[in-house]
């Protein structure tokens, strides 16, 4: 089984809009509700690809409810989502489709208390005991301690659980200290983190910080590793238009189905990358289009740099 942790787990509420301008009322020619936040999205493209895969996080309140309905009514996914007195968040994301340019609206999350955090930690504990592998996703919502990652990466080690962390700001700085197996920062989270915007050596200073592997996502121009067995860079063919909301939990989900798979750094990044470039083709995030994966996977360019 793969563990995913979405501390602040959402529902995602997409609207398309012929156009997207400011200060006019708009007609939404479509919208769609999918249970979400990183790791739920992340757990949901998992599950697409053949894989046990299990849930964990807070939901709480009337949305936190719908979150759950939904994850039942999806194949795939087991729910082992925490309840919370507070209520899960909504983020709002607005397609303009003359532009193909997304909008996002993201909610801060529930207030989370002290002992809810105490139950979350042993509801965790006993989901490693069954786990080949833990994604640790996404933002913290308020109450839980800056420091939480760091805390759950700790824990996985001690069980001999890889943690994939993919999250940002202070929690990353915290988390990766703690020594991950794999962070997927972008190119921003990796400048916050090592002050460096040339994403080489920036990659190459996380991995000093303490993770294994440092797996930065640079958009439409694929993916930088750097790891013990060497630096790699993967690309898609060809840039691709459309929704780019949740291509980089795709890049998770293929980067730790692989790692689980015993597959090497290369088949890795191509997975990876695939996925990414298909979710942009995707009605939502948590979602791929298998076409788009099929071609883009048989044409992935990676190219080999110095050992990391």
């Amino acid at each position: 089984m793969i563990l995913t942790v979405t501390l602040n787990a959402a529902l995602d509420v997409t609207y398309r809009v012929p156009r997207l301008l400011p200060h006019t009322s708009h007609r939404v020619t479509g919208a769609t509700e999918r249970p979400g936040g990183k790791g739920v999205n992340v757990a949901r493209v998992l599950a697409a690809l053949g894989h046990q895969v299990t849930a964990t996080g807070f939901a709480g309140g009337p949305v936190g409810a719908v979150v759950r309905e939904l994850l039942a009514a999806g194949p795939g996914v087991t729910d082992a989502l925490v309840p919370c007195s507070g209520t899960t968040r909504r983020t709002l994301a607005v397609v303009d489709e003359a532009s193909g340019d997304t909008t996002q609206f993201n909610e801060p999350g529930p207030q989370i208390t002290p002992a809810e955090w105490t139950r979350f930690l042993t509801r965790y504990e006993e989901l490693l005991a069954g786990a080949r592998a833990v994604a640790l996703c996404g933002s913290l919502p308020p109450g839980v301690p800056v420091g939480a990652y760091a805390v759950l990466v700790r824990t996985a080690r001690a069980a001999g659980v890889p943690v994939l962390l993919d999250t940002s700001g202070e929690a990353l700085r915290r988390g990766v200290a703690a020594r991950p197996e794999m962070i997927k920062p972008n190119a921003a989270e990796l400048a916050e983190l090592t002050g460096s915007r040339d994403p080489l050596p920036a990659t190459r200073d996380a991995r000093r910080r303490g993770a294994h592997a440092v797996v930065t996502s640079l958009g439409p121009a694929g993916l930088l590793a750097a790891t013990a067995e060497g630096t790699w860079q993967a690309a898609p063919p060809r840039p691709l238009s459309g929704n780019p909301t949740g291509a980089g939990d795709s890049a998770v989900a293929g980067l730790l189905s692989a790692l689980t798979e015993g597959l090497d750094w290369p088949a890795r990044l191509t997975r990876a990358v695939a996925l990414s470039a298909a979710t942009v083709h995707a009605p939502a995030a948590g979602e791929f289009d298998p076409r788009t994966y099929e071609e883009v996977r048989g044409s992935v360019k990676v190219t080999a740099g110095q050992a990391g």
